[in-house]
C-alpha cells in the first residue's frame, strides 16, 4: 500500500488506545508503519534493482520483527532522555515494543492485501505471496481512514466553539479500523466470486489453465479478470454482482514459441529479475531497422478498460542479437539503460504482424 495508508493506520491504531499506554506510542507506529519500506533505496539504482530488493528481507517475517526490535529499543532510548511531561503516561518499554512490532507488522499485513504482494518468508524462500483485494493505493480505504480520523477532529472544534464536552479520538479510530476489516472482508467475497465466474468459462473452445482477478481503484465489485490457456491470455472486465462474466469482451494476448531473439532478451538482468516477480507473463518481439525490440509485460497490471502498460521490461537488441539496452518501469515507459536513445514506444497490438527477417512477433 503507499504510505499515506500505513500512516493513516498508525494513527488509527494508535489513537485506538495505545496512546494510553506509554509515551511515544504514536511516535513508534508511524515510523514503524513505513520503516520496511527502508529498502527502496535500491531505487537509487535502477528500477529493476528496485523491483529485485523491494518488499523483500524487510517486508519478510524475521524482517518485522528485527526492524521491530531495534525501532523500540531506539525510542525507548530516545524517550528516557526527554524531558518528562507531568501528564500523560510514563515511557514504558514493554508497550513500545508491542506498538512497534504491531506498526511493522501492519505493514506486511497490508502490502499483502494488494496485487504487488510480499515474500514474507526470506531469506529463506523468495515467493511471493498476495491477497489481491485492494488497489495498491486505494481511494475507498483512504476515504474511510480519513473520515474515521478527521471527524472527531471537526467536533472537538465545534465542540470547543459551543462549549461542550468534547468527543474522543479513539470511536472514530475504531470505527476507521472496523471499516478496514470490513473492506477487506467485502473484497475478499466479491474476489472469490469473481474468480469462480472467471473459471466457469471456456475460452476460444480451450479450458482456463489459471485465473487471477484484480481490483479496481473504487468499485469493491469491479475487477480484471486474467485467464490463461493453452495458447492465450484473456483479459477481461468481470463484476461480482453479475451472474456470469461475458468471455467475448477479452483481450487477447496470444502465446507463441519461444524465437532467438526472445531467449536472447530473457537473458539479460532486468528480465530475470522481472521473470522472478510476473505472475501472468507475456512477451512480444517486433523486428526495428536496426535489430529487434522485445517487451516483456505482467498482465495482472493491465487494465481490461485501458491501454495503460503497466509493469514492463523493454529490450533491445541488434541484429548479431546483442543487448542495445534494457530498462524496466512500473508506468510502461520505459527507462533506457546503456546510454542508448530511442524514439517512445507505441502499444503494440496482442495480434501483431509477422517479421519479414524469418523470426516471427511472439506473444507467450
Amino acid at each position: 500500500m503507499d504510505n499515506l495508508t500505513h500512516t493513516l493506520t498508525a494513527v488509527a491504531i494508535s489513537h485506538a488506545g495505545l496512546n494510553r499506554k506509554t509515551r511515544f506510542a504514536t511516535l513508534a507506529l508511524v515510523i514503524g508503519s513505513s520503516l520496511p519500506d527502508i529498502d527502496s533505496v535500491s531505487r537509487f539504482d535502477s528500477s529493476a534493482t528496485y523491483l529485485k530488493y523491494h518488499r523483500g528481507i524487510t517486508h519478510s517475517l524475521l524482517g518485522v520483527i528485527v526492524l521491530g526490535v531495534l525501532l523500540a529499543a531506539a525510542v525507548h532510548y530516545l524517550g528516557r532522555r526527554a524531558r518528562a511531561k507531568k501528564t500523560g503516561p510514563p515511557v514504558d518499554a514493554r508497550w513500545l515494543l508491542v506498538c512497534s512490532l504491531l506498526a511493522t507488522t501492519s505493514h506486511l499485513l497490508l502490502d499483502f492485501t494488494n496485487a504487488y504482494g510480499v515474500r514474507p518468508f526470506m531469506p529463506f524462500s523468495g515467493r511471493w505471496y498476495a491477497w489481491d483485494i485492494m488497489f495498491i493505493i486505494d481511494p475507498l480505504l483512504l476515504v474511510l481512514l480519513a473520515l474515521g480520523l478527521g471527524l472527531p477532529w471537526l467536533l472537538r472544534l465545534v465542540s470547543e466553539e459551543v462549549g461542550a464536552r468534547k468527543p474522543s479520538y479513539q470511536r472514530g479510530a475504531i470505527f476507521a479500523l472496523s471499516c478496514m476489516v470490513l473492506l477487506w472482508g467485502l473484497r475478499d467475497f466479491a474476489h472469490r466470486r469473481v474468480l469462480g465466474l472467471l473459471d466457469s468459462h471456456t475460452y476460444l473452445q480451450e479450458n482456463p489453465q489459471r485465473v487471477g482477478a484484480f481490483p479496481t481503484p473504487v468499485n469493491p465489485f469491479a475487477w480484471t479478470g486474467v485467464v490463461e490457456t493453452a495458447s492465450v491470455y484473456h483479459v477481461l472486465p468481470a463484476n461480482a454482482l453479475e451472474d456470469d462474466v461475458d468471455a467475448t469482451r477479452t483481450r487477447v494476448f496470444r502465446k507463441a514459441e519461444s524465437t532467438p531473439p526472445l531467449e536472447a532478451a530473457l537473458k539479460t538482468r532486468t528480465a530475470a529479475i522481472f521473470l522472478d516477480f510476473a505472475r501472468f507473463p507475456w512477451d512480444s518481439v517486433a523486428e526495428t531497422e536496426d535489430g529487434y525490440d522485445v517487451t516483456l509485460r505482467d498482465l495482472r497490471f493491465l487494465s481490461s478498460a485501458t491501454a495503460r502498460r503497466g509493469f514492463v521490461v523493454d529490450v533491445r537488441l541488434d541484429k548479431q542479437l546483442r543487448v542495445r539496452s534494457e530498462s524496466f518501469s512500473f508506468s510502461g515507459e520505459p527507462q533506457r539503460r546503456e546510454g542508448q536513445e530511442g524514439s517512445e514506444e507505441d502499444e503494440r497490438e496482442a495480434s501483431g504482424a509477422g517479421s519479414s527477417d524469418g523470426f516471427p512477433a511472439s506473444r507467450r
